[in-house]
């Protein structure tokens, strides 16, 4: 057992939230054409508010801390506030699209101790990456601003998401990655935004084009294994609950609001409002979320791919139940597999001529 998944079991235990993501602001010079946020600015915490939510994350046990956006950088004090949250020794992970680091920035960033960052880059070809971002010359400052972090011997990863705008460029990128000596991670999920507009999920790559990432040795490793047949749930499977979303994690927006997770836009309780304890041990819905085993879940519970399925419940939250089926974890599970889903072999039930009799079709050609 490893020590991080040591952690996390006595986190979950002794019911401590060791993990939160906290985005500073939704305020962004790029706007992505995949993004789920809304980047005006609403009201977002002052550094003060922000201060004050880190010694509240402190006491409750916090220990790995994610500052995302938005774009970081956007805020002139987000300086101040990793100083604060490293002298409070939180781990801290920065997410950012780095075209706002240059050689100061990425100096600074090691100073503070920080354990990684993680940069999305959609292409090797600025054209293609640019026309995602919707900034004239993105890749390229975003390509400077790693180096420059390399330089400071910094932890980085290339975060790749694949989308029908760049769906052949993933080599492309992951080549790119081990020539500037990063880490990579590819991801072919598109979410909805976060006010429930789900118009961007016609960017989500055809289900027909996951089998060559699931059998790219590169990304997944052992083909045999990760595309295997799922084994049998057992009574632990059952039991076990749908992913660490409000059992040892959670979300914080820029305006004080607590989710279980950012694909989780549950509302939970605000911190302009209450004390983060207080939302944690107390809120209504943290606790509905805390009270569901994968034995609790309708459809998927009576499905061969119970224990091996990436089912986020904040998907299947925002297809209408955090209790239902996230189909685009099924479409994943039958396409690494080759074996439909329980929700797919129903949704074919209900309408013969539909989606999985096309999807078994596109398979076996």
């Amino acid at each position: 057992m490893s020590l991080l998944t040591e952690m996390n079991q006595k986190a979950l235990g002794l019911g401590i939230p060791i993990s939160v993501h906290l985005d500073i602001t939704y305020r962004c010079n790029e706007r992505c054409v995949h993004c789920y946020l809304d980047h005006d600015d609403h009201g977002e915490m002052t550094t003060a508010e922000i201060f004050d939510i880190l010694d509240q994350l402190s006491d409750a046990g916090v220990f790995f801390l994610t500052l995302s956006g938005g774009e970081v950088l956007m805020r002139r004090d987000f300086f101040e506030i990793v100083a604060y949250a490293r002298n409070l020794l939180f781990n801290v992970k920065v997410k950012t699209n780095a075209v706002m680091i240059k050689e100061k920035e990425a100096k600074r960033i090691r100073e503070l101790g920080v354990e990684q960052i993680q940069i999305s880059v959609y292409s090797h070809r600025p054209e293609v990456h640019d026309a995602i971002t919707k900034l004239p010359g993105s890749l390229k400052r975003t390509v400077k601003a790693i180096r420059f972090l390399k330089e400071q011997s910094l932890k980085v990863t290339i975060a790749n998401v694949l989308m029908t705008v760049n769906s052949r460029d993933s080599a492309g990128v992951m080549a790119l990655a081990k020539e500037l000596g990063v880490h990579y991670t590819l991801d072919p999920t598109i979410t909805p935004k976060m006010d429930g507009d789900t118009s961007i999920l016609r960017l989500r790559i055809p289900g027909s084009e996951l089998p060559q990432i699931f059998r790219n040795e590169a990304l997944v490793g052992n083909v045999e294994e990760y595309c295997a047949p799922p084994p049998a749930p057992d009574e632990d499977v059952m039991e076990g609950y749908p992913c660490s979303a409000g059992h040892t994690s959670c979300y914080i927006t820029p305006y004080a609001d607590v989710f279980p997770c950012v694909q989780f836009p549950l509302p939970s309780g605000n911190l302009r409002k209450q004390k983060f304890i207080d939302i944690w041990r107390n809120s209504n819905e943290l606790k509905e979320v805390r009270s569901i085993r994968a034995k609790h879940l309708p459809v998927c519970s009576t499905c061969s791919h119970v224990g091996t399925c990436s089912r986020c419940p904040g998907l299947a939250y925002m297809e209408g139940s955090m209790r239902g089926p996230s189909t685009a974890d099924c479409e994943k599970s039958f396409h690494r597999t080759g074996i439909p889903s329980a929700n797919m072999l129903l949704r074919s039930r209900a309408v013969p001529s539909g989606p999985l009799i096309q999807i078994q079709a596109q398979a076996q050609a």
